[in-house]
C-alpha cells in the first residue's frame, strides 16, 4: 500500500514499520474481509439518462407529507437572498479563513454572526459555530469540568432532554469521567423544588432549555441559575436565535454558557444537519471550543478581521488542546448571519412572536376537536405543543400520515405538533384530518 501524497521513502517507511513492530502497512488496519475493497465496486455502468431515471424512481419512493415536526429541527422560510449570496464562489468554496488577507469579507460576516449571538444572549463571546446543538452541549460539559470550583463530576439535565442529544452528551462525558443525571420536569417545565433537592456540591453544570423539547417556555430560569450559582456549578442554557429575540436574555437569568441550534435561520429543516451555537462569558474565553474571529487593524490602521486565539485547536496544541472539535461550519454560520441581517431586529422579533401565536391558535383549534386535549402543558409555548388524544398516539400518527400529515408521537396518548409560517397554509387540512382520525 503506497500513497502518492505520503512524502516517505521506502527506507523511512520500513523504519517506521519496524518501530511499531509490524511487517507491512496492511497490518496497521483491521478491515473485515466482508467489507474490504476487492478492486471492483460492482456497480453497472449507466448513461446519464438511465441514472436520472433511476434516481427519480428512488426519490419517488419518499412519502409526500406536510411536516408539522419539531423537537429540535424547525422549518422557517429562508429568503432567496441567503442562497444567492452564500452561493458566491468566495463563500461556497472557502474552507477556513487561514489567510485573512484574502478572506476579509467572509471573516467580517462571521464576526457579525458572533456579534448577533452576543447581542441576543447578553454574554461576551460567541464562536464561529459547532457541529450541532448536541456537540455544543458536550463541549459545555467538558468546559464546566475544567473551570468549575466544585469537586464533583455530575452534569444535571432535564428529564425531557431529547434522546439523541443525551446520547451525544454521554459520549462526551465518557472520556473525562463525567456522570449524567436527570432532574424532574413538572408540566413541561423544570421542577425547581425537585432540582433544589437534587443539586449538591458534586454538580459541575446544570443544563436547562427554553423553549423545552416540548415547546414550553421556561418561567423560572432565574431560579435555576440561582441554584447553580449557590452550588458553584455552571448554568448552561439551551435555546436558539429566533426564541432569544423574544425571551429574556440568558445573561439576565445567570447563564454562564448558551448552546443551541442556530440553523433555524438560514437552512431550514435538514434532518440532522445543524449549526451548533456556543456563547459564554469572557472569563472562559481561553476555554471556548472551535474558532473565533477577532477585529483588529492592519498595518495602515484600517479595520481588519482574522481568526484569533487559535492555540486551543488540535492543529496547534494537539493533546494539550482544550477541545478537539475543529470542523468548519462557517458557511452555515454565514447563511444564518445573512438571514438574521435580512430580517433585521424588528423582523426577527416579528418571527419570534409568530412562533408564539401560531402554535397557541392551532392548539386551540385542536382542543375544539372531540377526543383531543391541547395543549397538555399549562404554559406559554414556542413553535410547538403537545396534545393528548383518546386514541393511541401511534395510531393517530399513522392515520395522519396516510392523510398526508406528519406529527410526532411522544407518549402512549400524546402527540406533538410544530407550527411555523411555512406550515400555515396546511393548518386547515391538519385540523380536518385530526378531526377524522380521532373518531
Amino acid at each position: 500500500m503506497t500513497s502518492p501524497y505520503a512524502p516517505h521513502t521506502d527506507a523511512e517507511t520500513e523504519a517506521m514499520l519496524d518501530a511499531v513492530g509490524v511487517d507491512d502497512i496492511e497490518a496497521l488496519f483491521d478491515v473485515p474481509q466482508s467489507v474490504a475493497f476487492d478492486g471492483e465496486f460492482g456497480i453497472p455502468e449507466h448513461g446519464e439518462r438511465e441514472v436520472r431515471r433511476e434516481a427519480a424512481g428512488l426519490l419517488g419512493r419518499n412519502d409526500d407529507l406536510t411536516e408539522f415536526l419539531g423537537r429540535g429541527h424547525y422549518t422557517h422560510y429562508v429568503p432567496s437572498v441567503v442562497d444567492d449570496l452564500s452561493s458566491r464562489s468566495e463563500f461556497l468554496t472557502s474552507y477556513t479563513q487561514y489567510q485573512p488577507e484574502v478572506a476579509q469579507g467572509f471573516l467580517q460576516a462571521l464576526f457579525e454572526y458572533q456579534s448577533m449571538l452576543v447581542e441576543l444572549t447578553g454574554l461576551d463571546v460567541a464562536n464561529c459555530s459547532m457541529y450541532d446543538e448536541a456537540t455544543a452541549l458536550g463541549e459545555a460539559a467538558t468546559l464546566a469540568q475544567r473551570v468549575r470550583s466544585v469537586s464533583g463530576e455530575t452534569i444535571l439535565v432535564p428529564d425531557h432532554l431529547r434522546e439523541g442529544k443525551r446520547e451525544v452528551l454521554a459520549n462526551y462525558a465518557d472520556g473525562p469521567g463525567l456522570a449524567i443525571e436527570s432532574y424532574p420536569m413538572a408540566d413541561g417545565q423544570t421542577d425547581v423544588d425537585a432540582l433544589a433537592g437534587t443539586i449538591d456540591g458534586d454538580v459541575a453544570m446544570v443544563y436547562a432549555e427554553t423553549p423545552t423539547v416540548r415547546g414550553v417556555i421556561e418561567e423560572r430560569l432565574a431560579d435555576v441559575g440561582a441554584l447553580a450559582d449557590d452550588h458553584d456549578a455552571l448554568f448552561c442554557l439551551g435555546s436558539d436565535p429566533v426564541a432569544l429575540a423574544l425571551l429574556e436574555r440568558p445573561a439576565d437569568v445567570g447563564a454562564d454558557v448558551v448552546v443551541g441550534d442556530a440553523a433555524s435561520l438560514g437552512t431550514g429543516t435538514a434532518y440532522g444537519f445543524g449549526l451548533g451555537m456556543f456563547v459564554t462569558r469572557e472569563t472562559y474565553l481561553r476555554q471556548v471550543p472551535g474558532r473565533l474571529v477577532g477585529a483588529s487593524e492592519d498595518s495602515e490602521g484600517r479595520r481588519a478581521y482574522t481568526l484569533t486565539l487559535q492555540t486551543r485547536e488540535q492543529h496547534i496544541r494537539k493533546e494539550r488542546a482544550t477541545s478537539n472539535i475543529c470542523t468548519n461550519q462557517s458557511w452555515v454560520a454565514l447563511r444564518t448571519a445573512i438571514h438574521a441581517a435580512w430580517l433585521g431586529p424588528d423582523g426577527l422579533v416579528d418571527l419570534a412572536e409568530d412562533c408564539v401565536t401560531r402554535p397557541r391558535d392551532l392548539a386551540a383549534r385542536f382542543d375544539d376537536v372531540t377526543g383531543v386535549q391541547a395543549p397538555v402543558h399549562d404554559g406559554h409555548h414556542f413553535r410547538e405543543f403537545v396534545a393528548r388524544t383518546d386514541r393511541p398516539a401511534r395510531a393517530v400518527v399513522e392515520d395522519l400520515a396516510a392523510a398526508g400529515y406528519a406529527v410526532h408521537a411522544v407518549g402512549e396518548h400524546l402527540i406533538q405538533v410544530s407550527a411555523t409560517e411555512v406550515t400555515a397554509e396546511a393548518e386547515d387540512g391538519l385540523v380536518g384530518a385530526i378531526t377524522e382520525v380521532v373518531k
